[in-house]
Protein backbone atom coordinates (compact mmCIF):
# COMPACT_ATOMS: atom_id res chain seq x y z
CA UNK A 1 0.00 0.00 0.00
CA UNK A 2 1.52 3.39 -0.86
CA UNK A 3 -0.04 6.63 0.24
CA UNK A 4 2.18 8.87 -1.88
CA UNK A 5 -0.78 9.14 -4.59
CA UNK A 6 -0.09 12.76 -3.19
CA UNK A 7 1.73 14.93 -5.55
CA UNK A 8 4.83 15.19 -4.16
CA UNK A 9 5.98 18.55 -2.86
CA UNK A 10 8.20 20.23 -4.73
CA UNK A 11 10.60 21.46 -1.97
CA UNK A 12 10.87 17.52 -0.68
CA UNK A 13 9.15 18.58 3.01
CA UNK A 14 6.46 17.04 4.19
CA UNK A 15 5.81 19.33 7.26
CA UNK A 16 7.19 23.06 7.23
CA UNK A 17 6.32 25.15 10.19
CA UNK A 18 7.59 28.81 10.70
CA UNK A 19 7.79 30.91 13.59
CA UNK A 20 4.25 28.87 15.15
CA UNK A 21 3.04 30.14 18.53
CA UNK A 22 -0.04 28.59 20.44
CA UNK A 23 -1.21 30.93 23.49
CA UNK A 24 -4.49 29.83 25.38
CA UNK A 25 -6.69 32.48 26.85
CA UNK A 26 -5.12 35.51 25.11
CA UNK A 27 -1.94 35.41 27.84
CA UNK A 28 1.33 34.49 26.93
CA UNK A 29 1.82 33.07 30.23
CA UNK A 30 -0.36 30.58 28.79
CA UNK A 31 1.98 30.02 25.77
CA UNK A 32 2.00 26.56 24.46
CA UNK A 33 3.94 26.80 21.80
CA UNK A 34 6.42 29.78 21.52
CA UNK A 35 8.00 30.90 18.23
CA UNK A 36 8.44 27.27 16.89
CA UNK A 37 9.91 26.40 13.08
CA UNK A 38 10.68 22.63 12.22
CA UNK A 39 11.37 20.85 8.96
CA UNK A 40 10.33 17.28 8.43
CA UNK A 41 11.85 15.75 5.17
CA UNK A 42 9.20 13.33 2.68
CA UNK A 43 9.80 9.83 3.22
CA UNK A 44 11.50 10.17 7.12
CA UNK A 45 11.44 9.36 10.73
CA UNK A 46 10.99 11.77 12.96
CA UNK A 47 11.24 11.38 16.57
CA UNK A 48 9.81 14.17 18.63
CA UNK A 49 10.53 13.85 22.18
CA UNK A 50 9.60 16.06 25.40
CA UNK A 51 8.61 15.83 29.14
CA UNK A 52 5.09 16.21 30.11
CA UNK A 53 3.49 19.68 29.35
CA UNK A 54 6.63 20.37 27.16
CA UNK A 55 3.75 21.23 24.01
CA UNK A 56 3.80 18.10 21.54
CA UNK A 57 0.49 17.34 22.35
CA UNK A 58 -0.30 21.07 21.48
CA UNK A 59 2.18 20.88 18.13
CA UNK A 60 0.65 17.11 16.87
CA UNK A 61 -2.91 19.07 17.32
CA UNK A 62 -2.84 21.66 15.32
CA UNK A 63 -0.66 19.83 12.56
CA UNK A 64 -3.88 17.46 11.88
CA UNK A 65 -6.32 20.59 12.44
CA UNK A 66 -7.88 19.94 15.35
CA UNK A 67 -6.26 23.21 17.63
CA UNK A 68 -5.96 26.74 15.99
CA UNK A 69 -2.29 28.14 16.22
CA UNK A 70 -2.25 32.02 17.55
CA UNK A 71 0.68 33.10 14.52
CA UNK A 72 2.98 31.01 12.28
CA UNK A 73 2.52 29.21 9.04
CA UNK A 74 2.49 25.71 8.87
CA UNK A 75 2.16 23.87 5.89
CA UNK A 76 1.62 19.94 5.76
CA UNK A 77 2.52 18.56 2.52
CA UNK A 78 2.79 21.93 1.04
CA UNK A 79 -0.62 23.29 1.76
CA UNK A 80 -0.95 25.97 3.79
CA UNK A 81 -3.39 24.65 6.88
CA UNK A 82 -4.88 27.99 7.27
CA UNK A 83 -5.97 28.46 2.94
CA UNK A 84 -7.01 24.39 2.85
CA UNK A 85 -8.02 23.53 6.04
CA UNK A 86 -10.15 20.18 4.77
CA UNK A 87 -7.42 19.27 1.92
CA UNK A 88 -4.12 19.53 4.75
CA UNK A 89 -6.20 17.79 7.18
CA UNK A 90 -6.94 14.74 4.67
CA UNK A 91 -2.76 15.05 4.56
CA UNK A 92 -2.48 13.18 8.11
CA UNK A 93 -3.00 10.18 9.91
CA UNK A 94 -3.22 10.57 13.69
CA UNK A 95 -2.83 7.46 15.81
CA UNK A 96 -3.71 8.52 19.07
CA UNK A 97 -2.78 7.06 23.02
CA UNK A 98 -6.25 6.17 24.24
CA UNK A 99 -7.17 2.80 22.71
CA UNK A 100 -10.65 3.89 21.26
CA UNK A 101 -12.39 1.50 19.46
CA UNK A 102 -15.76 0.70 19.05
CA UNK A 103 -16.40 -2.93 20.63
CA UNK A 104 -19.13 -3.67 18.91
CA UNK A 105 -17.60 -3.19 15.30
CA UNK A 106 -15.26 -5.81 13.31
CA UNK A 107 -11.90 -4.61 12.57
CA UNK A 108 -13.54 -4.86 9.02
CA UNK A 109 -16.39 -3.08 9.19
CA UNK A 110 -15.11 -0.50 11.68
CA UNK A 111 -11.98 0.41 8.62
CA UNK A 112 -14.99 0.45 6.14
CA UNK A 113 -16.68 2.75 8.23
CA UNK A 114 -13.70 4.86 8.41
CA UNK A 115 -13.04 5.09 4.89
CA UNK A 116 -16.54 5.98 4.22
CA UNK A 117 -16.12 8.91 6.73
CA UNK A 118 -13.53 10.05 4.65
CA UNK A 119 -15.74 9.48 1.24
CA UNK A 120 -13.54 6.58 -0.20
CA UNK A 121 -15.16 4.84 -2.76
CA UNK A 122 -15.82 0.97 -2.11
CA UNK A 123 -13.94 0.00 -5.07
CA UNK A 124 -10.64 1.79 -3.99
CA UNK A 125 -10.79 0.89 -0.27
CA UNK A 126 -7.33 -0.44 1.53
CA UNK A 127 -9.10 -2.42 4.07
CA UNK A 128 -7.76 -5.86 2.96
CA UNK A 129 -4.33 -4.60 2.53
CA UNK A 130 -4.36 -2.66 5.46
CA UNK A 131 -5.49 -5.58 7.82
CA UNK A 132 -2.93 -7.59 6.34
CA UNK A 133 -0.30 -5.14 6.42
CA UNK A 134 -1.13 -4.88 10.40
CA UNK A 135 -1.31 -8.69 10.92
CA UNK A 136 -5.17 -8.60 11.53
CA UNK A 137 -6.28 -10.62 8.81
CA UNK A 138 -7.09 -13.66 11.08
CA UNK A 139 -9.33 -11.48 13.19
CA UNK A 140 -11.12 -9.26 10.50
CA UNK A 141 -14.17 -10.79 11.55
CA UNK A 142 -13.84 -10.62 15.48
CA UNK A 143 -15.18 -8.19 17.64
CA UNK A 144 -12.60 -5.38 18.61
CA UNK A 145 -13.46 -5.68 22.44
CA UNK A 146 -11.94 -9.23 21.94
CA UNK A 147 -8.96 -8.24 20.77
CA UNK A 148 -5.71 -7.84 22.43
CA UNK A 149 -3.95 -4.40 23.51
CA UNK A 150 -1.61 -4.75 20.60
CA UNK A 151 -3.97 -6.11 17.96
CA UNK A 152 -5.95 -2.89 19.08
CA UNK A 153 -3.36 -0.62 19.24
CA UNK A 154 -2.29 -2.06 14.99
CA UNK A 155 -6.06 -1.23 14.19
CA UNK A 156 -5.75 2.13 15.47
CA UNK A 157 -2.98 2.70 12.84
CA UNK A 158 -4.86 0.98 10.21
CA UNK A 159 -7.51 3.42 11.10
CA UNK A 160 -5.55 6.38 10.61
CA UNK A 161 -4.36 5.03 7.19
CA UNK A 162 -7.50 4.06 5.52
CA UNK A 163 -7.70 7.65 3.37
CA UNK A 164 -3.85 6.76 2.22
CA UNK A 165 -2.14 9.66 3.72
CA UNK A 166 1.38 10.73 3.08
CA UNK A 167 2.34 11.46 7.06
CA UNK A 168 1.08 9.28 9.90
CA UNK A 169 1.60 10.70 13.28
CA UNK A 170 2.02 8.56 16.25
CA UNK A 171 1.32 10.07 19.89
CA UNK A 172 2.53 7.70 22.39
CA UNK A 173 1.70 4.61 20.18
CA UNK A 174 3.44 1.83 22.38
CA UNK A 175 2.45 3.38 25.47
CA UNK A 176 1.49 0.28 28.37
CA UNK A 177 2.49 -2.32 25.79
CA UNK A 178 5.01 -4.63 27.18
CA UNK A 179 8.68 -5.00 25.61
CA UNK A 180 7.96 -7.64 23.19
CA UNK A 181 5.01 -6.09 21.27
CA UNK A 182 6.24 -2.74 21.52
CA UNK A 183 9.07 -4.06 19.42
CA UNK A 184 6.70 -6.04 16.49
CA UNK A 185 4.59 -2.51 16.64
CA UNK A 186 8.48 -0.84 15.70
CA UNK A 187 8.59 -3.63 12.70
CA UNK A 188 5.32 -2.27 11.57
CA UNK A 189 5.89 0.98 11.69
CA UNK A 190 9.32 0.81 10.13
CA UNK A 191 7.31 -1.40 6.89
CA UNK A 192 5.23 1.41 6.32
CA UNK A 193 7.93 3.93 6.57
CA UNK A 194 9.28 1.89 3.93
CA UNK A 195 5.86 2.46 1.74
CA UNK A 196 6.81 5.95 1.39
CA UNK A 197 4.63 7.05 4.58
CA UNK A 198 6.39 10.05 6.65
CA UNK A 199 5.86 9.20 10.37
CA UNK A 200 5.96 12.13 12.88
CA UNK A 201 6.47 9.60 16.78
CA UNK A 202 5.86 11.03 19.74
CA UNK A 203 7.55 9.69 22.79
CA UNK A 204 8.46 8.78 26.42
CA UNK A 205 10.12 5.66 25.47
CA UNK A 206 13.54 6.74 24.49
CA UNK A 207 14.51 3.71 23.00
CA UNK A 208 11.54 3.99 20.78
CA UNK A 209 13.04 7.03 19.34
CA UNK A 210 16.44 5.26 19.29
CA UNK A 211 15.21 2.26 17.37
CA UNK A 212 12.86 3.92 14.77
CA UNK A 213 13.80 7.30 14.21
CA UNK A 214 16.50 8.87 11.71
CA UNK A 215 16.22 12.93 12.66
CA UNK A 216 14.94 13.59 16.57
CA UNK A 217 13.31 16.96 17.58
CA UNK A 218 13.56 17.41 21.76
CA UNK A 219 10.69 19.96 22.90
CA UNK A 220 10.50 21.89 26.33
CA UNK A 221 8.63 24.45 27.84
CA UNK A 222 7.17 25.70 24.18
CA UNK A 223 10.01 25.42 22.69
CA UNK A 224 12.50 22.98 19.95
CA UNK A 225 15.49 23.46 21.78
CA UNK A 226 16.89 20.70 19.27
CA UNK A 227 16.70 19.13 16.36
CA UNK A 228 19.63 16.53 14.82
CA UNK A 229 20.06 13.28 13.09
CA UNK A 230 20.27 11.04 15.22
CA UNK A 231 23.45 9.41 14.81
CA UNK A 232 25.21 13.17 14.58
CA UNK A 233 23.59 13.90 17.83
CA UNK A 234 25.10 10.93 19.63
CA UNK A 235 28.06 11.46 18.40
CA UNK A 236 28.10 15.13 18.94
CA UNK A 237 26.61 15.17 21.99
CA UNK A 238 27.17 11.53 23.41
CA UNK A 239 29.35 11.03 26.84
CA UNK A 240 31.39 7.95 27.79
CA UNK A 241 30.89 6.80 31.23
CA UNK A 242 34.25 5.34 33.32
CA UNK A 243 32.84 3.05 36.11
CA UNK A 244 35.03 2.70 38.62
CA UNK A 245 34.57 -0.29 41.05
CA UNK A 246 36.36 -0.15 44.74
CA UNK A 247 37.45 -2.69 47.02
CA UNK A 248 37.00 -0.71 50.00
CA UNK A 249 33.62 1.11 50.95
CA UNK A 250 33.41 5.12 51.44
CA UNK A 251 30.40 7.18 52.70
CA UNK A 252 31.25 10.21 50.85
CA UNK A 253 33.31 11.31 47.96
CA UNK A 254 37.12 13.01 49.07
CA UNK A 255 37.05 17.10 48.52
CA UNK A 256 40.09 16.60 46.29
CA UNK A 257 38.12 14.56 43.75
CA UNK A 258 35.47 17.24 43.97
CA UNK A 259 36.31 18.80 40.27
CA UNK A 260 35.65 15.70 38.63
CA UNK A 261 31.99 15.83 39.51
CA UNK A 262 31.94 12.31 40.69
CA UNK A 263 28.74 10.32 41.38
CA UNK A 264 28.86 7.40 44.20
CA UNK A 265 26.39 4.34 44.04
CA UNK A 266 24.35 3.50 47.59
CA UNK A 267 27.09 0.99 48.42
CA UNK A 268 29.89 3.14 48.57
CA UNK A 269 31.49 0.71 46.38
CA UNK A 270 31.09 2.34 42.67
CA UNK A 271 32.49 6.05 41.40
CA UNK A 272 30.97 7.11 38.00
CA UNK A 273 32.57 9.96 36.03
CA UNK A 274 31.57 10.97 32.77
CA UNK A 275 34.07 12.61 30.40
CA UNK A 276 33.85 14.11 26.37
CA UNK A 277 35.85 10.74 24.44
CA UNK A 278 36.98 13.45 22.06
CA UNK A 279 38.23 15.90 23.82
CA UNK A 280 42.10 15.28 23.61
CA UNK A 281 42.13 15.20 27.88
CA UNK A 282 39.85 13.50 29.25
CA UNK A 283 40.86 13.92 33.08
CA UNK A 284 40.49 10.06 33.25
CA UNK A 285 44.58 10.04 33.93
CA UNK A 286 44.98 12.79 36.56
CA UNK A 287 41.91 10.99 38.10
CA UNK A 288 43.19 7.84 38.09
CA UNK A 289 46.07 9.26 40.15
CA UNK A 290 44.23 11.75 42.51
CA UNK A 291 42.29 7.74 43.53
CA UNK A 292 45.62 6.37 44.52
CA UNK A 293 47.30 9.32 46.01
CA UNK A 294 43.42 9.30 48.26
CA UNK A 295 44.55 5.65 49.16
CA UNK A 296 41.18 4.47 47.30
CA UNK A 297 42.16 0.85 45.95
CA UNK A 298 40.40 -0.03 42.01
CA UNK A 299 38.81 -3.37 42.15
CA UNK A 300 38.05 -2.41 38.37
CA UNK A 301 37.14 -0.28 35.40
CA UNK A 302 34.75 -0.32 32.85
CA UNK A 303 33.02 2.48 30.02
CA UNK A 304 30.48 2.93 28.51
CA UNK A 305 28.43 5.20 26.15
CA UNK A 306 26.15 7.61 27.28
CA UNK A 307 22.33 6.67 25.62
CA UNK A 308 19.69 9.34 23.72
CA UNK A 309 18.10 8.89 27.23
CA UNK A 310 21.53 10.95 28.94
CA UNK A 311 21.12 13.27 26.37
CA UNK A 312 17.58 13.99 26.13
CA UNK A 313 17.76 14.31 30.37
CA UNK A 314 20.99 16.87 30.39
CA UNK A 315 19.55 18.74 27.44
CA UNK A 316 15.90 19.24 29.18
CA UNK A 317 17.61 20.43 32.55
CA UNK A 318 19.92 22.92 30.73
CA UNK A 319 16.51 24.15 29.13
CA UNK A 320 14.63 24.26 32.52
CA UNK A 321 18.13 26.36 34.10
CA UNK A 322 17.68 28.81 31.23
CA UNK A 323 14.13 29.30 32.09
CA UNK A 324 14.80 30.11 35.81
CA UNK A 325 17.72 32.17 34.75
CA UNK A 326 15.56 34.46 32.36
Amino acid sequence: MSSLNWEMPENDLALEIKNLSKVYDGDNKNMALDNISLNIKVGSIFGLLGPNGAGKSTLINIISGTVFKSSGQVLVWNIDIDKERKQSKLAVGVVPQELSIDAFFTPHELLNLHSGMFNVPKLVRKTKELLELMDLSDKANSYSRKLSGGMRRRLLVAKAMVHTPPILILDEPTAGVDVELRQKLWNHFKELNKLGVTIILTTHYIEEAESIAEKVGIINNGKIILVDKKDDLMKKLGQKILIIDLYDKIKTIPQSLSEYNLSINKDGTQLTYKYNAKKNKTGITSLLNNLREEGLNLKDINTEKSSLEDIFTNLVKESNNELLRG
